[in-house]
């Protein structure tokens, strides 16, 4: 159990797993809770500091999400931010009204006073701000410490309470990680001592501890994650554990056979390996599907089906084990965030099952923590940083139907855009990229003849850790071979486009 522990209790927002992921950028151990967590669990939780994220309800509403008043008796630090800070203003007495002016975005903010939370900024400095209620009036006893042109409490502070009506978290706030820095360094007094090589000792033990002689089972993808997920547990419980690669049919171009050669038994790693060639089978259960939704819980379900036989076959286990991760818990919204879609690792799962628990040794653990952790291992930097590929593969970027010609068509135009990505020289620097098939088709002309073909997108984005992501700037004569070579090299396809998306609004993936 880590010394140092920050507390995230989430009242709802968009951006409440971000606040983590910063706090973990300062080698602070954080994790997230939801707002009800009882007092004795944060006490027993015994974090360093606590902070409070935004959300989408108006703290003064008959059913928002509202916390015990003795939370601020605790003597822990408490940082409010956006509805947390409305909230920490109503609960002690300030007043928390309608803004006349709502803010939505970059906005400057004027810094007050002396505050420990803004030590080192400048005084007139760029936050995010998104918000239609406001702070009116400070509780009794509290600093104002920062105000804008159209909030007069930007920021107030009391004690060892503290409140931003903006979000220090997002990239669009210039000084955030300064002002979260101060937050859990000078106020909260974390040094910082959150190691993956901890991660890692503690894992291994504590996995040892859980499964004792007990047999697992791995549902090995070849993909980062599974694969982190994988040697972790064969470091604690060796040939307790057998691996399971299904062969979906919806893999990336020769990833099959890739798969195989680093895990089979001519591999590195000495795992139980099993290969199941189960194309068929998702084929006909995708026959006709064309909701992503729909596509997401087949292709989960169907894992679950697959696993379940193999199982019987290789007889009793006890567990199993998938490479979830923290965005996959987020998105799949198993908190009080909004879901925006659903993850067949996390939930879903049918009634009848034949294994007594699910093992996610990953799932508190962001895209790169997963990598370091992978580095930890020992694991090669060419599997550690493998381009990431979704549980439901092709599944989700082919838009509408899937079917066999249309995974085809997709795997050589994808085969193509990441080999020229390589030879150029830019995909080191881009943190996703891959294609994606429309439902599209559109006219053309190749040769002299007319064709009426698929469209092909190409999405590349640059992240740190996959909760926002910036499209990428792939030079030009770079698009200019990738797109000759798909339409002159891919049959069924005439036009190919490029996604010049962030997101948010949009996810990194299509479907």
């Amino acid at each position: 159990m880590q010394k140092e522990k920050i507390l995230v209790l989430d009242f709802g927002g968009q951006y409440n797993e971000l606040i983590a992921r910063r706090v973990r950028e300062l080698s602070v151990y954080c994790e997230v809770h939801p707002y009800n967590m009882s007092l004795n669990k944060i006490k027993e939780y015994n974090p360093k500091g606590i902070i409070f994220t935004g959300g989408p309800n108006s703290c003064y509403a008959k059913d928002a999400p509202t916390i015990d008043k003795k939370i601020f008796e605790l003597n822990i630090p408490i940082l409010g931010i956006c509805y947390g800070s409305q909230l920490m203003a109503n609960l002690l007495g300030g007043t928390v009204s309608k803004a006349k002016i709502s803010e939505y975005g970059k906005t400057e903010i004027n810094i007050i006073g002396e505050s420990k939370l803004f030590d080192d900024c400048h005084r007139q400095t760029i936050v995010w701000m998104s918000h239609t209620d406001y702070i009116s009036k400070a509780p009794e006893g509290f600093q104002v410490t920062a105000f804008s042109n159209d909030c007069p409490v930007a920021a107030m502070e009391k004690d060892n309470l503290y409140a931003v009506q903006f979000h220090p978290e997002v990239m669009h706030t210039v000084e955030g990680m300064l002002m979260l820095k101060n937050f859990v360094t000078l106020i909260c007094g974390c040094h910082g001592e959150w190691q993956m090589s901890d991660f890692v000792k503690n894992s291994v033990k504590e996995l040892k501890e859980k499964i004792k002689d007990g047999k697992v089972l791995c549902a090995l993808s070849g993909g980062v994650d599974s694969s982190v997920a994988a040697i972790l547990l064969s470091k604690a419980i060796g040939k307790q554990l057998t691996c399971v690669f299904v062969d979906h049919g919806l893999l990336r171009k020769n990833e099959a056979q890739e798969v195989e050669e680093v895990f089979g038994p001519n591999g590195p790693y000495k795992l139980n390996f099993i290969k199941v060639d189960a194309s068929a089978e998702f084929y006909q259960k995708l026959k006709g599907v064309v909701d992503p939704e729909e596509k997401r819980k087949i292709i989960g379900k169907e894992f679950i089906r697959v696993f379940e036989r193999e199982a019987k076959k290789i007889g009793e286990v006890d567990y199993l084990v998938q490479g979830t991760i923290y965005p996959d818990v987020i998105e799949s919204g198993l908190g009080k965030s909004a879901t925006i879609k659903s993850h067949h690792n996390v939930g879903g799962l049918p009634d009848v099952i034949d294994f007594k628990e699910i093992i996610e040794p990953l799932r508190l653990l962001f895209k790169d923590e997963v990598r370091k952790v992978g580095l930890e291992l020992g694991i090669p930097e060419k599997l550690v940083y493998r381009q990431p590929f979704p549980g439901p593969g092709l599944g989700i970027r082919i838009i509408g139907e899937v079917t066999k010609e249309k995974i085809e068509i997709l795997q050589d135009a994808d085969y193509i855009y990441r080999e020229e990505l390589e030879k150029a020289g830019v995909a080191k620097n881009l943190g996703q990229y891959f294609a994606a098939l429309t439902n599209m088709r559109s006219v053309g002309v190749m040769g002299d003849e007319r064709t009426y073909l698929y469209a092909v997108v190409l999405r590349a984005v640059n992240t740190s850790d996959f909760m926002t992501a910036d499209w990428a700037q792939i030079p030009f004569d770079v698009m200019d071979i990738i797109s000759r070579r798909i339409v002159n090299e891919v049959k069924g396809i005439n036009r190919v486009l490029y996604d010049f998306t962030s997101k948010p609004p949009a996810t990194i993936e299509f479907e």
